[in-house]
């Protein structure tokens, strides 16, 4: 515990410099956790940049630190989503980023700002953490503290939660990340129900000779599986192309089955390799040699494990006869090719907790839950 009789004070982000110190502010704070993974400064430099993330298009977006003495001891961020349902309906503003030392003053410093800007802005509630968005990373995580994080998953120090409901948020929704050995095969029941039904849909690799083309079809799926979910949504244009830049260099056209019916597509499933196990040492920084470690990692000595951020089948399909078996069948062709590529495990995250279909659907295979994420929410 710090003291907290020196004043804690708030500075907006608002240069360069700033942003640096934003960024680092969880590895400085977590430096003695060694399940912490430092993420890559530069890819959160374009991902908080107007410039570089079209989520900037539909979004009002102000950044914060706390320092105390010198020392940079917290940080937070204030969102508005001009698409998200939630502020169209509720006028519920976004918390997000959230990082602090242990400390009651720290905490309620940061929050105070955050909730002044939104309600200057009009918000009447505040829902988060999302970083920055509910398709970026969301949650805080409150259990699983002893693994480390997968890509694009959080790892929050213990105290935030506890911190976080002391200033009177609640819970809205937990989040789940399950963990999948695919080293065990499915069940013989389920082994059986997948063969019975492989002639009636294909399962093909992504193409990439038409990779935007494939790209705007998983879009398109993901956008209508996911219409009716808390909280969703939808990607716009200008994201799906910033997504498909982003990703490129870590597909594997064989992680990203397409399932096809009749021959249109009703399914697909993204894995993509653990980004965090190949970057674990390099404390952010990808130079002088990082990006040579990266790659050699991720292509040549490989990483054990991978992450499935993005999963779906259309609507449409998901209620017919025999549809329920694509989600297996998608599930199995990653697994498959996974196996192959030297992973052990795969973590399925994350899937709302009240999203029993899914949930079910993750334990027939074997899928286990390690993880809790937690939405909170609080009155303005």
């Amino acid at each position: 515990m710090s003291h907290s009789s020196d004043m804690v004070q708030i500075e907006a982000v608002q240069d360069k410099a700033q942003m640096t110190r934003f960024i680092r502010v969880p590895a400085r704070l977590q430096a003695s956790d060694p399940l912490f993974v430092p993420q890559l400064e530069l890819e959160r430099a374009e991902a908080f940049s107007p410039k570089h993330n079209p989520y900037f298009a539909h979004a009002k977006v102000q950044f914060w630190i706390a320092t105390r003495g010198g020392r940079d001891v917290g940080r937070i961020s204030a969102q508005i989503d001009e698409l998200a349902p939630s502020y169209r309906d509720d006028g519920a503003g976004h918390f997000g980023l959230i990082a602090g030392e242990d400390d009651a003053v720290v905490f309620a410093s940061l929050f105070a700002t955050a909730e002044a800007w939104l309600r200057e802005r009009g918000c009447r509630k505040i829902i988060g953490p999302f970083n920055l968005s509910i398709n970026e990373e969301t949650g805080l995580l409150v259990d699983g503290f002893d693994t480390p994080p997968m890509i694009l998953m959080g790892h929050d120090a213990r105290h935030i939660g506890g911190r976080v409901e002391a200033l009177g948020y609640r819970k809205v929704r937990d989040l789940y990340a399950y963990i999948y050995d695919i080293t065990q095969p499915p069940p013989p029941l389920l082994a059986r129900m997948i063969n019975r039904h492989q002639g009636r849909f294909t399962v093909r690799p992504m193409d990439m000779s038409r990779y935007r083309e494939d790209i705007q079809t998983i879009t398109e799926i993901f956008n209508d599986a996911w219409s009716g979910n808390w909280g969703f949504v939808p990607y716009t244009p200008a994201e799906v192309d910033h997504l498909a830049k982003a990703l490129k260099p870590l597909l594997d056209p064989r992680l990203v089955p397409i399932a096809e019916w009749d021959g249109k597509p009703v399914g697909f499933g993204v894995t993509l390799p653990d980004l965090n196990e190949a970057i674990r040492d390099l404390n952010g920084k990808l130079l002088p040699l990082g990006w040579a470690k990266l790659l050699w990692r991720l292509k040549v000595s490989g990483v054990h494990g991978g992450r499935v951020p993005l999963m779906g089948v259309r609507r449409s399909v998901a209620k017919s006869l025999g549809a329920s078996v694509i989600p297996f069948l998608i599930i199995e062709a990653m697994r498959k090719r996974a196996l192959e590529r030297g992973f052990r495990q795969i973590e399925l995250s994350w899937i709302l907790e009240d999203n029993k279909p899914m949930r079910s659907m993750i334990e027939t295979v074997g899928g286990k839950r390690y993880k809790t994420y937690r939405v909170y929410e609080k009155s303005l």
